[in-house]
């Protein structure tokens, strides 16, 4: 969270979010909804049930265009935009030259031949543009995220080209005269759409979404969504010392793209000896959440800390992620320290919920 005291930046739908009823919190530089008058779990509750929308105007869009935009790209992030082409996203990191810790945890939206739209972290945004170049753009539009089992189908009412682009593609559509970018990204384990709108247009395209029945839904559900999916958080689960192979993200780095990318030398180094900690999922009995920070011990001895923890909506007890070393495998018994009582919890296999079969 940021310092209440600072000058806190705004999404185009902050009234919209006030005249809802939202608790606003400031998140990453920015003042965004924490929760509606419904609460957390009945938000999370309804994305895993039906569709909610997400503003995450917070996050930014770094525009990197032009005939050098894909080169650039290439040899900056760990993974390799040849698997793709445009129209398609791609998740990737951006490493720290000496250590290979992520910078950042980035998805690029590549729009077309020579554009490609960044799309960072809130606080990273200007540590991103200043490795790849480009424009920041994102006080230009406002970014919403629909997501749930429905929300293609309640997508459709509103905008049916935003609702069929497919998973991890990227299509342009027009609302209302305005020129837009729709693409089959989320952050919630479930399927959905994230739909960039012209900062002026995003008012009316947001109360279009709450007209056709489309449940609001804050930052705190965001995070019980994306700890029950496993998705790793920047500044929890990624950040400083942490690289892609101790968070289990090895996929997102490419060996064999002849470009190679910032960090490769430190990663490389990592992969020969070998990750020190691996990313592990924690699950307790109780209802009492798993806390960032706390010990986890085994047989007294401190073997790792919680990086998140939370209540889980759906399977009805504490889960947590933290680092651990690696021969700690699914089923193995251990404690959470909290707050000086040792709390006992099972490491389990990842994801906590499976997304739902079609």
């Amino acid at each position: 969270m940021s310092d209440p005291g600072t000058d806190l930046r705004h999404s185009p739908l902050d009234e919209a979010h006030r005249v809802l009823g939202a608790r606003m919190v400031p998140f990453g530089g920015w003042e965004m909804p924490l929760s509606y008058p419904s609460g957390t779990i009945a938000e999370h509750q309804a994305c895993r049930a039906g569709t909610v929308a997400f503003d995450v105007s917070h996050l930014g869009t770094v525009r990197v265009s032009g005939p050098d935009a894909f080169a650039t790209l290439q040899r900056t992030l760990t993974n390799d935009l040849a698997k793709i082409g445009p129209g398609r996203a791609q998740y990737t990191h951006l490493l720290d030259e000496v250590d290979a810790s992520v910078l950042d945890d980035i998805i690029v939206w590549w729009v077309d031949e020579e554009s490609f739209d960044v799309m960072p972290n809130a606080s990273n945004t200007a540590r991103v543009r200043q490795a790849v170049g480009g424009t920041d753009v994102t006080a230009e539009r406002a970014v919403i995220a629909v997501q749930g089992p429905q929300a293609r189908a309640q997508l459709a009412t509103v905008v049916p080209e935003a609702a069929s682009v497919g998973r991890f593609r990227v299509a342009p559509f027009s609302w209302r005269g305005e020129a837009c970018v729709a693409a089959g990204t989320g952050y919630t384990g479930e399927d959905g759409v994230e739909c960039s709108i012209p900062a002026a247009a995003a008012p009316a395209f947001w109360e279009t979404l709450m007209a056709a029945g489309i449940t609001p839904a804050g930052l705190g559900a965001r995070d019980t969504l994306r700890l029950e999916a496993a998705l790793p958080l920047h500044g929890h689960e990624l950040g400083p010392g942490i690289t892609p192979l101790q968070a289990g993200l090895g996929w997102v780095v490419s060996w064999s793209k002849a470009e190679g990318f910032r960090g490769r030398a430190a990663l490389e180094k990592e992969r020969a000896n070998g990750v020190r900690r691996l990313l592990a999922g924690l699950s307790t009995e109780g209802r009492q959440p798993p806390r960032a920070g706390a010990a986890v011990t085994r047989a007294g001895e401190r073997i790792g800390e919680v990086t998140s923890g939370n209540f889980s909506p759906v399977l009805g007890h504490g889960i947590a992620l933290a680092f651990l070393p690696p021969g700690v495998t699914p089923g193995t018994a251990v404690e959470i320290d909290l707050r000086g009582r040792p709390v006992p919890a099972t490491i389990v296999k990842l994801p906590f919920v499976e997304k739902k079969k079609d």
